[in-house]
């Protein structure tokens, strides 16, 4: 007699496909839900504030302000930010150093004039805590 070999092979009986009834057997049954990994809780960030200056934009992104009109303007029907700013990339690289020289010379302005600002942002908030840490000596 030739035993079968390939898919076929071994069929299980009905007996061996049915579930077995776990208390019965003496065994948990396992929850239905997956268990989830606790994963240590996140530190909170902290709040920003409000009134404290935005970082100044780079000479790249000084350059793609302007860029970003005269795309437009040629381009009307292209919606995608991204196909601005890769195209905007492109641009960027093909300048030489001499093309690039008005934008980095706006960004350092622009970086000095945030520097004043974040000076100014910080003695207040210095001022601020002074205040804070008298009043709570006094009482």
């Amino acid at each position: 007699m030739k035993t079968a070999k390939g898919k076929g092979a071994a069929r299980p009986s009905k007996e061996s496909l049915k579930p077995v009834d776990d208390r019965k057997v003496g065994k948990r049954k396992a929850s239905g839900k997956p268990e989830k990994s606790r994963a240590p809780k996140k530190e909170k960030k902290a709040k920003k504030d409000p009134n404290k200056p935005k970082r100044p934009p780079s000479a790249f992104f000084v350059f793609l302000e302007e860029f970003r009109k005269t795309f437009k303007a040629e381009n009307p029907l292209v919606k995608a930010v991204s196909v601005v700013g890769k195209a905007g990339g492109e641009k960027w690289k093909s300048l030489s150093s001499a093309e690039k020289a008005p934008y980095e010379a706006k960004a350092a302005k622009r970086k000095a004039e945030y520097e004043k600002l974040i000076k100014a942002y910080e003695k207040k908030q210095v001022r601020n805590l002074c205040q804070l840490f008298c009043c709570v000596w006094h009482l």
